[in-house]
């Protein structure tokens, strides 16, 4: 699945604003770079391409916080409480932010709970709806919204970006500031009771960095650590960004079905898949064949019996039913009863009727009896009707009498 990454520029949305972009084509390796003003950025080559916002670092303020108990509405109900938990955030928030929070965008880490301190970020939100609104219109319409950092990337690592001319640090606690002597100092005598985090650099301030921190750091070019920052489930597109929680929820299923189908890292559990899939139709075929040769052998012992039994039979159509009718004409040749004479049916009639309802009119013809009688309630109707199945007798209400006819044996 191809993904184009739109990091946005720090200053407004207008013809001179120059967007840094990154296009991969399977999301794990970069294959174009550049900064570049909104016009040239490249268009989405079909409705596969998912079009990523990157946040950077420096638009946005981190904060920690504690959310009471019930805040966090589940299920059905996150969309009316997302109202409520917006204005819980303005109120926690009040004393920490520079500007009053109607003016701030916000949004929770992934799967916040209440009884843990949760991450919150911060930015302009006219800042955020002037961009995202000048790259819809220009036809990037952002599938997720991202942080350049998050917490869990920055927990154990410290970055090293920009250029020569100004170094910045990124680091734990969302630390962002200009690389120094004194700010690795400072570093140092913080960490010196655990272990020395790992040091991340952009060519162009490596040397830099391995100077200042004296031990070798990690080099990762600036493309590459923008797709690392899309892998994430962090998503700011939360509150007035949302506009209906099914859309959000349908783009979810389809940007985890894309990754699925295409991504590089899910191409061992689709080769799984497929060989599960063709193990299941092979097996199912041979069962299926097993089981046609088992209800053909049965129906050749049947009419094995029937070419044994009755050898008068030139053609066998139905062996069940052309047993039993050669059975019928031995019975009535003999004159023993069967469970289609009238006597039988009447019998079996007699011991399930109710109490209540006595038979008026009797009426046999060609295997099959009426008899008249008055009506009964449907529980009854059903009572009977289940008891003469019992019998081998097929039985229903018709209008006001009783039809009676041979069914199958249960």
């Amino acid at each position: 699945m191809t993904s184009l990454i739109i990091t946005l520029p720090t200053a407004s949305a207008d013809a001179s604003a120059l967007y840094d972009y990154v296009l991969s084509p399977d999301g794990s390796a970069p294959v174009g770079y550049a900064s570049v003003p909104l016009a040239l950025l490249p268009l989405p080559s079909d409705r596969q391409t998912e079009v990523v916002v990157l946040l950077p670092m420096s638009a946005l303020s981190w904060h920690q916080l504690q959310l009471p108990k019930g805040s966090l509405a589940r299920g059905l109900m996150a969309e009316r409480g997302a109202s409520r938990l917006r204005a819980i955030l303005d109120g926690l928030l009040e004393e920490q932010l520079l500007d009053e929070p109607a003016q701030l965008h916000l949004a929770l880490q992934p799967q916040p709970v209440a009884d843990a301190p949760v991450w919150v970020v911060a930015c302009d939100r006219a800042w955020l709806a002037a961009h995202l609104q000048a790259l819809a219109q220009a036809g990037f319409a952002a599938s997720r919204i991202v942080p350049e950092f998050t917490p869990e990337a920055l927990a154990q690592t410290l970055y090293v970006v920009g250029d020569e001319a100004r170094p910045m640090l990124v680091g734990g606690n969302m630390l962002h500031c200009p690389l120094s002597a004194a700010t690795v100092a400072w570093l140092g005598d913080a960490s010196a009771a655990g272990s020395s985090p790992e040091v991340v650099a952009e060519p162009a301030v490596a040397a830099l960095a391995e100077s200042l921190f004296r031990r070798p750091v990690t080099l990762q070019q600036r493309p590459q650590r923008l797709l690392q920052a899309t892998q994430t489930p962090w998503d700011i597109a939360q509150f007035e960004l949302v506009n209906a929680n099914r859309d959000r929820a349908w783009a979810q299923l389809a940007h985890g079905a894309k990754s699925l189908l295409r991504a590089p890292q899910w191409r061992a559990a689709r080769l799984a898949l497929v060989a599960l899939v063709l193990v299941n139709l092979v097996a199912l075929n041979a069962w299926a064949l097993r089981e046609q040769a088992a209800l053909q052998a049965k129906r050749l012992a049947v009419r094995a019996v029937l070419n044994s039994t009755f050898p008068k039979i030139p053609v066998v159509v139905d062996a069940p039913l052309q047993m039993a009718r050669e059975v019928a004409v031995l019975q009535r040749a003999s004159g023993a009863a069967s469970g289609a004479d009238m006597e039988a049916m009447l019998a079996s009639l007699g011991a399930v009727l109710p109490a209540t309802q006595t038979l008026t009119t009797l009426d046999y013809a060609a295997q099959e009896l009426r008899a008249k009688a008055p009506a009964v309630s449907e529980a009854d109707q059903a009572r009977v009707a289940l008891a003469l199945k019992q019998h081998g007798l097929a039985a229903r209400w018709e209008g006001a009498q009783w039809v009676i006819r041979p069914g199958l044996t249960p």
